[in-house]
């Protein structure tokens, strides 16, 4: 019985993580769209959050509002990834949800998160 509630449980989580519909990417992709230069960030941690640590190139969404359209490329399938502050961080969406709406068609979710990304001794830049 335990199992199946664990099993019940893994299931949930998994189901609520993929129900705001944006594919995640790992931080090995993400570092080659990066190298690639073929990826626009959009870090929805807060201003704050921005300031004391973002990776490299993300776009602080809450001071972006209003003028993310002008930081976002021209292209429409470009990639776009969203992240927050970790796997259990729901407010990515707010940025995700606001690329799509621009029409933007390839716009994915770093799940790890500036922790997950820290946590893989990544480099991090402050903002100003």
């Amino acid at each position: 019985m335990k199992k199946l509630i664990v099993l019940l449980l893994f299931c949930l989580t998994a189901a609520a993580l993929h129900a705001e519909g944006f594919p995640d990417i790992s931080i090995a992709e993400l570092k080659a769209a990066i190298a690639a230069k073929s990826v626009v960030l959009i870090d929805a941690n807060g201003s704050e959050s921005w300031r004391a640590g973002h990776i490299p190139g993300a776009i602080d969404f809450d001071s972006s509002k209003g003028k993310l359209a002008s930081l976002l490329p021209n292209d429409k399938a470009a990639l776009v990834v969203a992240y927050c502050g970790g796997p259990m961080c729901h407010a990515y969406v707010g940025a995700a949800k606001a690329a799509e709406k621009l029409g933007y068609q390839n716009v994915k979710h770093l799940s790890a998160g500036i922790s997950g990304w820290k946590n893989a001794s990544e480099p991090v830049e402050k903002g100003k």
